[in-house]
């Protein structure tokens, strides 16, 4: 009893000196009901009232940034164990030819045209472009001079320099890239790191015609399998 006692009286003079509910808590290991009931009378002055404010503010502030490295830390990590676990599982596949006709037949069924004309695919992503194209290289014997591209670029851009960047990128030669076609409804400026779309053609109807239907047979298995 005398400790409740002490404890009371040192709460009291702890909050007419304008501390905290939170400060109370710890430095006395007191529960908040009993501080509650304890403290009801004591009055704050303006000042301490403000002061309380802008401590919890502070301490609302740092409360975030404490939660957005705890997030980040945590994502970073999460991300990490994925890049090991598809390493782990990569290293277990023979990548051979068949499956990298499979890969490009996939690539192929969402981006690629679909008439029986040419094998064409666009995209904005040079990674992506440079993997089809190596996949064609690699799953077929294929002839180079066969390849077409066609810049699709932003009114504010520099066709010379896009077209000396794919052509670099894609391993295709400048005499190889068609007129590039110019998006005349331009009106914010570009972002430096947009480099356009690029269109790769392949001249080979038949080539383009195994691909695609690969793919497609490959989609109605899938199909055709989704309760196993």
């Amino acid at each position: 009893m005398l400790t409740d006692l002490i404890k009371k009286e040192s709460a009291i003079k702890l909050r007419k000196k304008g501390k905290s509910y939170r400060d109370i808590e710890n430095i006395l290991s007191v529960n908040r009901s009993t501080l509650n009931g304890w403290l009801k009378k004591i009055k704050l002055t303006k000042e301490q009232k403000n002061k309380l404010h802008n401590n919890w503010l502070n301490a609302l502030v740092t409360a975030r940034k404490k939660a957005v490295l705890w997030h980040n830390k945590g994502r970073n990590e999460r991300r990490e164990k994925a890049r090991e676990e598809v390493e782990k599982f990569v290293s277990n596949i023979d990548i051979d030819k068949n499956i990298q006709e499979i890969i490009l037949a996939t690539l192929y069924l969402a981006e690629g045209g679909k008439t029986e004309d040419s094998f064409a695919l666009a995209n904005s992503n040079p990674e992506i472009l440079l993997g089809v194209v190596n996949l064609l290289r690699k799953v077929f014997i294929i002839d180079e001079s066969k390849f077409r591209c066609c810049l699709h670029l932003r009114k504010d851009q520099d066709e010379k320099i896009l077209k000396i960047f794919w052509s670099k990128a894609l391993d295709i030669p400048l005499a190889k890239f068609y007129k590039t076609q110019f998006d005349k409804r331009t009106v914010k400026k570009t972002y430096t790191h947009y480099k356009g779309v690029c269109v790769v053609n392949y001249l080979d109807m038949a080539l383009q015609r195994r691909v695609l239907y690969l793919g497609e047979k490959l989609l109605k298995i899938i199909n055709n399998n989704t309760g196993d």
